[in-house]
Protein backbone atom coordinates (compact mmCIF):
# COMPACT_ATOMS: atom_id res chain seq x y z
CA UNK A 1 0.00 0.00 0.00
CA UNK A 2 1.73 3.18 -1.21
CA UNK A 3 -0.99 5.74 -0.54
CA UNK A 4 -1.37 7.49 2.83
CA UNK A 5 -4.36 8.42 4.96
CA UNK A 6 -3.46 12.08 4.45
CA UNK A 7 -3.74 11.66 0.69
CA UNK A 8 -7.14 10.02 1.10
CA UNK A 9 -8.26 12.87 3.39
CA UNK A 10 -7.20 15.45 0.78
CA UNK A 11 -8.90 13.44 -1.96
CA UNK A 12 -12.15 13.29 0.02
CA UNK A 13 -12.00 17.02 0.75
CA UNK A 14 -11.55 17.95 -2.92
CA UNK A 15 -14.42 15.64 -3.91
CA UNK A 16 -16.71 17.22 -1.32
CA UNK A 17 -15.66 20.85 -1.88
CA UNK A 18 -15.31 20.53 -5.69
CA UNK A 19 -12.59 23.14 -5.44
CA UNK A 20 -8.88 22.81 -4.62
CA UNK A 21 -8.70 26.12 -2.77
CA UNK A 22 -11.65 25.38 -0.46
CA UNK A 23 -10.39 21.83 0.08
CA UNK A 24 -6.99 23.18 1.13
CA UNK A 25 -8.65 25.54 3.62
CA UNK A 26 -10.75 22.69 5.06
CA UNK A 27 -7.61 20.58 5.50
CA UNK A 28 -5.56 23.53 6.89
CA UNK A 29 -2.82 23.21 4.28
CA UNK A 30 -1.65 25.30 1.36
CA UNK A 31 -3.22 24.66 -2.03
CA UNK A 32 0.12 23.69 -3.66
CA UNK A 33 0.79 21.11 -0.90
CA UNK A 34 -2.66 19.61 -1.37
CA UNK A 35 -2.28 19.53 -5.16
CA UNK A 36 1.04 17.69 -4.87
CA UNK A 37 -0.55 14.96 -2.75
CA UNK A 38 -3.52 14.61 -5.10
CA UNK A 39 -1.17 14.20 -8.08
CA UNK A 40 0.83 11.58 -6.14
CA UNK A 41 -2.39 9.67 -5.37
CA UNK A 42 -3.39 9.81 -9.04
CA UNK A 43 -0.01 8.34 -10.00
CA UNK A 44 -0.60 5.49 -7.53
CA UNK A 45 -4.14 4.89 -8.80
CA UNK A 46 -2.96 4.90 -12.42
CA UNK A 47 -5.13 7.71 -13.75
CA UNK A 48 -6.82 11.04 -13.04
CA UNK A 49 -9.29 11.17 -10.18
CA UNK A 50 -10.77 14.54 -11.16
CA UNK A 51 -11.95 16.18 -14.31
CA UNK A 52 -10.57 19.68 -13.89
CA UNK A 53 -12.74 22.42 -15.38
CA UNK A 54 -12.48 26.21 -15.20
CA UNK A 55 -15.00 26.77 -12.42
CA UNK A 56 -15.71 23.29 -11.19
CA UNK A 57 -14.19 19.89 -10.50
CA UNK A 58 -15.89 16.59 -11.22
CA UNK A 59 -14.92 13.05 -10.33
CA UNK A 60 -13.82 10.77 -13.13
CA UNK A 61 -15.20 7.20 -13.22
CA UNK A 62 -11.98 6.10 -11.51
CA UNK A 63 -12.44 8.87 -8.95
CA UNK A 64 -15.99 7.81 -8.13
CA UNK A 65 -14.93 4.24 -7.49
CA UNK A 66 -11.88 5.30 -5.50
CA UNK A 67 -13.93 7.71 -3.36
CA UNK A 68 -16.18 4.91 -2.09
CA UNK A 69 -13.14 2.93 -0.95
CA UNK A 70 -11.47 6.03 0.50
CA UNK A 71 -14.49 6.90 2.62
CA UNK A 72 -14.67 3.40 4.05
CA UNK A 73 -10.95 3.39 4.85
CA UNK A 74 -11.08 6.82 6.47
CA UNK A 75 -14.19 5.87 8.46
CA UNK A 76 -12.46 2.78 9.83
CA UNK A 77 -9.33 4.77 10.62
CA UNK A 78 -11.34 7.42 12.48
CA UNK A 79 -13.13 4.77 14.54
CA UNK A 80 -9.80 3.16 15.39
CA UNK A 81 -8.40 6.55 16.39
CA UNK A 82 -11.37 7.21 18.70
CA UNK A 83 -10.97 3.77 20.24
CA UNK A 84 -7.26 4.37 20.88
CA UNK A 85 -7.92 7.77 22.46
CA UNK A 86 -10.72 6.40 24.63
CA UNK A 87 -8.57 3.49 25.77
CA UNK A 88 -5.59 5.69 26.61
CA UNK A 89 -7.82 8.04 28.62
CA UNK A 90 -9.24 5.21 30.71
CA UNK A 91 -12.42 4.51 28.73
CA UNK A 92 -13.30 0.95 27.82
CA UNK A 93 -15.74 -0.40 25.26
CA UNK A 94 -17.67 -3.46 26.40
CA UNK A 95 -20.05 -5.81 24.64
CA UNK A 96 -22.59 -7.27 27.05
CA UNK A 97 -25.15 -9.96 26.31
CA UNK A 98 -28.50 -10.41 28.07
CA UNK A 99 -31.12 -13.14 27.87
CA UNK A 100 -34.52 -12.06 26.43
CA UNK A 101 -36.39 -12.50 29.73
CA UNK A 102 -34.05 -9.96 31.35
CA UNK A 103 -33.01 -7.49 28.65
CA UNK A 104 -36.15 -5.35 28.10
CA UNK A 105 -36.77 -4.94 31.83
CA UNK A 106 -33.22 -4.41 33.08
CA UNK A 107 -31.55 -2.52 30.24
CA UNK A 108 -33.17 0.95 30.53
CA UNK A 109 -32.21 1.27 34.18
CA UNK A 110 -28.74 -0.18 33.68
CA UNK A 111 -27.86 2.16 30.81
CA UNK A 112 -29.19 5.12 32.79
CA UNK A 113 -27.21 3.96 35.82
CA UNK A 114 -23.99 3.77 33.83
CA UNK A 115 -24.52 7.30 32.56
CA UNK A 116 -25.34 8.74 35.98
CA UNK A 117 -22.40 6.96 37.60
CA UNK A 118 -20.11 8.52 34.96
CA UNK A 119 -18.28 5.23 34.54
CA UNK A 120 -15.65 5.03 31.82
CA UNK A 121 -17.56 2.28 30.04
CA UNK A 122 -19.07 2.30 26.57
CA UNK A 123 -21.53 -0.58 26.47
CA UNK A 124 -22.80 -2.39 23.38
CA UNK A 125 -25.75 -4.72 23.95
CA UNK A 126 -26.48 -8.13 22.45
CA UNK A 127 -29.69 -10.02 23.22
CA UNK A 128 -29.79 -13.80 22.77
CA UNK A 129 -30.72 -17.02 24.53
CA UNK A 130 -28.40 -18.58 27.09
CA UNK A 131 -26.78 -21.15 24.82
CA UNK A 132 -25.95 -18.54 22.20
CA UNK A 133 -24.61 -16.06 24.76
CA UNK A 134 -22.31 -18.68 26.26
CA UNK A 135 -20.95 -19.51 22.81
CA UNK A 136 -20.38 -15.81 22.09
CA UNK A 137 -18.70 -15.34 25.46
CA UNK A 138 -16.31 -18.25 24.95
CA UNK A 139 -15.52 -17.06 21.41
CA UNK A 140 -14.71 -13.55 22.62
CA UNK A 141 -17.61 -11.94 20.75
CA UNK A 142 -18.95 -10.43 23.97
CA UNK A 143 -17.18 -9.52 27.22
CA UNK A 144 -19.88 -10.43 29.75
CA UNK A 145 -23.39 -11.82 29.92
CA UNK A 146 -26.36 -11.38 32.25
CA UNK A 147 -27.83 -14.85 32.76
CA UNK A 148 -29.71 -17.05 35.17
CA UNK A 149 -27.21 -18.89 37.38
CA UNK A 150 -25.63 -21.29 37.79
CA UNK A 151 -24.01 -21.57 34.38
CA UNK A 152 -21.53 -24.23 35.45
CA UNK A 153 -19.31 -23.87 32.37
CA UNK A 154 -15.57 -24.29 32.60
CA UNK A 155 -13.47 -21.20 31.95
CA UNK A 156 -16.17 -18.77 33.07
CA UNK A 157 -16.41 -16.68 36.22
CA UNK A 158 -19.90 -15.90 37.52
CA UNK A 159 -21.12 -13.48 40.19
CA UNK A 160 -24.65 -13.60 41.67
CA UNK A 161 -26.45 -10.26 41.50
CA UNK A 162 -30.03 -10.60 42.78
CA UNK A 163 -32.84 -13.07 43.37
CA UNK A 164 -35.75 -12.92 40.93
CA UNK A 165 -38.82 -14.71 42.30
CA UNK A 166 -41.55 -16.25 40.17
CA UNK A 167 -45.18 -15.09 40.30
CA UNK A 168 -48.21 -16.92 38.98
CA UNK A 169 -49.88 -14.95 36.19
CA UNK A 170 -53.24 -15.32 34.51
CA UNK A 171 -56.69 -13.82 34.19
CA UNK A 172 -58.69 -13.01 37.31
CA UNK A 173 -61.10 -15.83 36.50
CA UNK A 174 -58.29 -18.37 36.19
CA UNK A 175 -56.63 -17.33 39.43
CA UNK A 176 -59.92 -17.30 41.35
CA UNK A 177 -60.64 -20.84 40.21
CA UNK A 178 -57.58 -22.27 41.96
CA UNK A 179 -58.57 -24.74 44.66
CA UNK A 180 -55.50 -24.10 46.83
CA UNK A 181 -55.32 -20.98 49.00
CA UNK A 182 -52.61 -18.46 47.94
CA UNK A 183 -50.64 -18.88 51.18
CA UNK A 184 -50.33 -22.61 50.58
CA UNK A 185 -49.98 -22.52 46.79
CA UNK A 186 -46.94 -24.31 45.37
CA UNK A 187 -45.89 -24.54 41.70
CA UNK A 188 -46.26 -28.33 41.85
CA UNK A 189 -49.97 -27.82 42.62
CA UNK A 190 -50.59 -26.39 39.16
CA UNK A 191 -52.36 -28.47 36.54
CA UNK A 192 -50.00 -29.11 33.64
CA UNK A 193 -52.84 -28.64 31.16
CA UNK A 194 -53.22 -25.02 32.32
CA UNK A 195 -49.55 -24.10 31.97
CA UNK A 196 -48.31 -21.93 29.11
CA UNK A 197 -44.56 -21.38 28.77
CA UNK A 198 -42.04 -19.84 26.40
CA UNK A 199 -40.94 -21.87 23.40
CA UNK A 200 -38.16 -24.40 23.76
CA UNK A 201 -34.69 -22.91 24.12
CA UNK A 202 -35.47 -20.29 26.75
CA UNK A 203 -33.82 -20.98 30.09
CA UNK A 204 -36.91 -19.55 31.81
CA UNK A 205 -38.91 -22.47 30.38
CA UNK A 206 -36.48 -24.96 31.90
CA UNK A 207 -36.65 -23.17 35.26
CA UNK A 208 -40.45 -23.06 35.22
CA UNK A 209 -40.68 -26.75 34.35
CA UNK A 210 -38.30 -27.61 37.18
CA UNK A 211 -40.14 -25.66 39.90
CA UNK A 212 -43.46 -27.08 38.67
CA UNK A 213 -42.16 -30.63 38.81
CA UNK A 214 -42.75 -31.11 35.09
CA UNK A 215 -40.54 -31.96 32.12
CA UNK A 216 -40.58 -30.92 28.48
CA UNK A 217 -41.95 -34.29 27.37
CA UNK A 218 -45.34 -33.51 28.87
CA UNK A 219 -47.91 -33.37 26.12
CA UNK A 220 -50.19 -31.15 28.21
CA UNK A 221 -47.94 -28.08 28.48
CA UNK A 222 -48.19 -25.39 25.79
CA UNK A 223 -44.65 -24.18 25.01
CA UNK A 224 -45.12 -21.90 22.02
CA UNK A 225 -44.85 -18.24 23.03
CA UNK A 226 -41.75 -16.41 21.78
CA UNK A 227 -41.63 -13.70 24.46
CA UNK A 228 -42.94 -12.80 27.90
CA UNK A 229 -44.96 -10.00 26.32
CA UNK A 230 -46.81 -12.50 24.11
CA UNK A 231 -47.22 -14.94 26.97
CA UNK A 232 -48.67 -12.24 29.24
CA UNK A 233 -51.30 -11.30 26.69
CA UNK A 234 -52.32 -14.90 26.12
CA UNK A 235 -52.84 -15.75 29.78
CA UNK A 236 -54.55 -12.40 30.42
CA UNK A 237 -57.17 -13.48 27.88
CA UNK A 238 -57.79 -16.66 29.84
CA UNK A 239 -55.83 -19.15 27.74
CA UNK A 240 -53.95 -20.54 30.73
CA UNK A 241 -51.51 -19.75 33.53
CA UNK A 242 -47.81 -19.01 33.48
CA UNK A 243 -44.89 -18.11 35.70
CA UNK A 244 -43.52 -14.59 35.34
CA UNK A 245 -40.35 -13.35 37.06
CA UNK A 246 -40.60 -10.32 39.33
CA UNK A 247 -38.24 -8.48 37.01
CA UNK A 248 -40.91 -8.46 34.30
CA UNK A 249 -44.04 -8.48 36.46
CA UNK A 250 -44.75 -4.77 36.89
CA UNK A 251 -43.90 -3.90 33.30
CA UNK A 252 -46.14 -6.61 31.88
CA UNK A 253 -48.98 -5.91 34.34
CA UNK A 254 -48.93 -2.22 33.36
CA UNK A 255 -48.93 -3.11 29.65
CA UNK A 256 -51.68 -5.75 29.88
CA UNK A 257 -54.68 -4.53 31.95
CA UNK A 258 -56.27 -7.98 32.25
CA UNK A 259 -53.13 -9.61 33.64
CA UNK A 260 -53.36 -10.58 37.32
CA UNK A 261 -50.48 -11.77 39.50
CA UNK A 262 -50.38 -14.05 42.52
CA UNK A 263 -47.50 -14.88 44.85
CA UNK A 264 -46.72 -18.44 45.81
CA UNK A 265 -46.49 -19.48 49.43
CA UNK A 266 -43.10 -19.54 51.13
CA UNK A 267 -40.55 -20.60 50.13
CA UNK A 268 -41.21 -18.78 46.88
CA UNK A 269 -39.66 -20.26 43.72
CA UNK A 270 -36.95 -18.05 42.23
CA UNK A 271 -34.05 -17.79 39.85
CA UNK A 272 -30.68 -16.19 40.55
CA UNK A 273 -29.59 -13.53 38.06
CA UNK A 274 -25.85 -13.09 37.68
CA UNK A 275 -23.07 -11.62 35.57
CA UNK A 276 -20.65 -13.96 33.78
CA UNK A 277 -17.30 -13.35 32.07
CA UNK A 278 -14.33 -15.38 30.89
CA UNK A 279 -12.03 -16.07 33.81
CA UNK A 280 -9.09 -15.33 31.51
CA UNK A 281 -10.23 -11.78 30.76
CA UNK A 282 -8.73 -8.77 32.54
CA UNK A 283 -11.96 -7.68 34.15
CA UNK A 284 -11.51 -6.95 37.82
CA UNK A 285 -12.39 -3.23 37.69
CA UNK A 286 -14.91 -2.94 34.89
CA UNK A 287 -16.61 -6.20 35.85
CA UNK A 288 -17.12 -5.03 39.42
CA UNK A 289 -18.44 -1.65 38.30
CA UNK A 290 -20.86 -3.17 35.84
CA UNK A 291 -22.01 -5.82 38.32
CA UNK A 292 -22.77 -3.21 40.96
CA UNK A 293 -24.90 -1.11 38.59
CA UNK A 294 -26.87 -4.16 37.41
CA UNK A 295 -27.31 -5.36 41.00
CA UNK A 296 -28.74 -2.02 42.14
CA UNK A 297 -31.14 -1.75 39.21
CA UNK A 298 -32.31 -5.36 39.53
CA UNK A 299 -32.82 -5.16 43.28
CA UNK A 300 -34.80 -1.92 42.91
CA UNK A 301 -37.15 -3.49 40.35
CA UNK A 302 -37.85 -6.66 42.33
CA UNK A 303 -38.21 -4.69 45.59
CA UNK A 304 -40.89 -2.50 44.01
CA UNK A 305 -42.73 -5.65 42.94
CA UNK A 306 -42.66 -7.00 46.50
CA UNK A 307 -44.07 -3.83 48.06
Amino acid sequence: MNFTLRQLQYFRAVAEQRNFGRAAQACHVSQPALSVQIRALEDIMGGPLFERRARDILLTPLGRDALDHARRILGAAERLDRFARDHSSGHRSLSVGLIPTVAPYLLPGVLAGLRSADLSLRVQVREARTERLLSMLKAGEIDAAVLALPVGARGLAEVPLFEDRFLLAGSETRLNSLTVSPDALRPIDLNAAQLMLLEDGHCLTDQALEVCGQDRTSAHINMGASSLATLSRLVAEGFGLTLIPELAARSEADAVPGLKLLRFGAPEPARQIGLVRRDSSDGAEWFGQLAEVIRQVGENIVSETRN
